[in-house]
């Protein structure tokens, strides 16, 4: 099974119910924080002098409305962790402590943390950003980042130096010194957030935001950079649980029997399924200007239910709610990592730990969603493995 990290120490194997993911060093875990005393940047000796940062380049778009108001724009929210690398940092912390930690990013906050495992997704963000100007330069509809991290304040100029470095256009920034930033989240309009953190995520779902726990595979399939894929799991990811609980607690056959019994009943919505009609939204746009066929937004349902068995009330409740989904692969029980290695989206999403893991192993970016039924029978049978 492949290994997934964020950092040198977080190695996840196993189906699991969720990623306990270890203090970070940039500040992404409220234990990061915890024991800080009071920021003197005196304190610090620093004696060497930062070197200026080369081959930034500045950010210009003409005719356009760069900063949206968050209850217009499609909001989405990255935790530092996961869009950049910080492995070294996290050495410095967990073997010299905050001071140390804070010393080391202060001297070197003139060099740019590589990329992490959200950066293609949110490359692929700007694509479509860039895309919608050219048709609608006036309209405040676009994707909008936020960088989010409980990092200290100090740490934001090797942050921002990072962001020009690898031109990115990220404006907002919420660090929150070791705060939670669920009610930022909400205060954004949050359409989506992604973290390394699960606890957090699970706050978010928690409070009706779509989250996502998100991993670094070992390795990394190539993507689009001309149109953005985010394929989803469907039930406790789009739908509600209603079915899964049905084939965890009575099996395959009862499964299909409530089903077919219940194939005219509309599923309930499940935690993406607000994320899934934003993207529909700005689809729409693109239709509008004759240009269904050169959407740069590609959406896929890709599910372990049969088509014939089960399919047919996820279709119905996809067109009842009016949203398009581009592409649905029904795999019936069939592993899901050959088919999303043909896809290469820029995110996967899906509720349990055995197809992410599956979807990495593949070089997928999978991000779990810690929703449902699925988390219980994973914690089970993490407990039955320890005895």
């Amino acid at each position: 099974m492949v290994k997934m990290s964020l950092d040198p120490i977080q190695v996840m194997s196993g189906q699991v119910k969720e990623l306990k993911v270890s203090p970070s060093s940039n500040g992404d875990t409220r234990g990061s924080w915890e024991e800080k005393e009071e920021f003197d940047p005196n304190q610090l000796d620093l004696t060497a002098k930062p070197k200026p940062v080369t081959g930034r380049r500045a950010r210009k778009v003409e005719g356009a409305v760069f900063f949206p108001k968050p209850e217009n724009a499609v909001t989405v929210a990255v935790s530092s962790r996961v869009l950049f690398r910080t492995e070294r940092e996290q050495k410095v912390f967990e073997q010299k402590g905050v001071e140390e930690y804070l010393r080391y990013q202060i001297e070197h906050e003139n060099e740019p943390f590589a990329p992490g495992p959200a950066f293609p997704f949110v490359k692929a963000l700007e694509t479509v950003n860039a895309r919608l100007r050219e048709l609608y330069p006036e309209s405040e509809e676009l994707f909008d980042i936020v960088l989010v991290t409980y990092n200290h304040a100090h740490v934001g100029i090797r942050l921002i130096n990072t962001i020009n470095h690898h031109n990115l256009f990220i404006e907002r920034f919420c660090m929150t010194g070791g705060s939670s930033p669920i009610g930022y989240l909400k205060a954004w309009h949050t359409n989506l957030y992604l973290s390394a953190d699960a606890e957090k995520v699970r706050e978010a779902l928690a409070e009706g935001i779509a989250a996502a726990t998100m991993f670094m595979p070992e390795k990394m399939t190539e993507v689009s950079e001309s149109q953005l894929r985010v394929a989803f799991d469907g039930d406790a990811v789009l739908f509600s649980d209603e079915s899964e609980r049905i084939f965890k607690t009575h099996g395959l056959d009862k499964f299909f029997e409530h089903e077919k019994e219940n194939e005219d009943r509309l599923l309930d919505h499940g935690p993406l399924k607000g994320f899934l009609e934003a993207l529909g939204k700005l689809q729409k746009k693109f239709y509008a200007k004759g240009q269904r066929l050169h959407c740069p937004i590609r959406t896929y349902l890709v599910t372990a239910r049969s088509a014939a068995s089960s399919g047919i009330r996820a279709l119905k409740t996809l067109r009842a709610w009016g949203l398009e989904i581009d592409e649905a692969l029904f795999l019936a029980g069939a592993p899901k990592g050959p088919m999303l290695e043909k896809i290469r989206p820029h995110i996967y999403f899906d509720d349990q730990m055995f197809h992410v893991e599956g979807a990495a192993e593949m070089g997928t970016i999978a991000a779990h969603v810690p929703y449902g039924i699925a988390q219980k029978y994973n914690s089970q049978q993490k407990m039955s493995s320890g005895k």
